[in-house]
């Protein structure tokens, strides 16, 4: 039994942060932190039309402590900015955060007191999507653009700049 009989077949080397960061990429656990319009479009991302359980994401959970993903969808009052800080405070390490709709990215049309001018302000985003609300091909898109950033970076030792999840390629028939 010697090493020409065990490797007989060959094998695969690799490094161990590639081998994880590939399975983080496809059990994505999101949780939805939705307070207007663009929760309702995630709702017909989760449905069966769309289908955003091909790419790993359809393990929606209501716990931090369950998730890894926080989507934050809609607008944010800073009443409500302590409580999604505490949520994703209480979040497991490594996490990620997409920022869905004009509302969360940037406050959207709400220039006032009392609405919090983008989500970057109290929590770090790792993906934008712009659109008021976005189209349910966006939040795919998004899914995608994260996971090509978990499985090319060694996240958690080094946190590239967010994404901006605007290009949505169409295949050619």
């Amino acid at each position: 039994m010697g090493l020409q009989n065990v490797f007989a077949e060959g094998f695969l080397a690799t490094r161990l942060e590639h081998v994880v960061n590939w399975g983080r990429k496809y059990s994505l656990w999101p949780m939805p932190f939705g307070t207007a319009c663009c929760a309702i479009e995630f709702m017909g991302v989760v449905s069966s039309r769309f289908d955003i359980s091909r790419f790993g994401a359809e393990l929606v959970r209501f716990s931090p402590r369950q998730a890894d993903l926080l989507m934050v969808m809609g607008t944010i009052s800073y009443k409500q900015a302590p409580i999604l800080k505490r949520i994703w405070e209480q979040m497991c390490e490594p996490k990620w955060c997409i920022a869905m709709g004009a509302c969360a990215a940037s406050g959207g049309f709400y220039d006032n007191y009392s609405t919090l001018q983008g989500i970057d302000e109290i929590i770090p985003v790792d993906v934008y999507i712009p659109g008021c609300p976005p189209r349910p091909e966006q939040v795919m898109h998004a899914i995608v653009k994260l996971q090509e950033k978990i499985s090319g970076t060694g996240r958690p030792f080094s946190i590239p700049p967010p994404i901006i999840a605007t290009e949505i390629k169409k295949t050619a028939t």
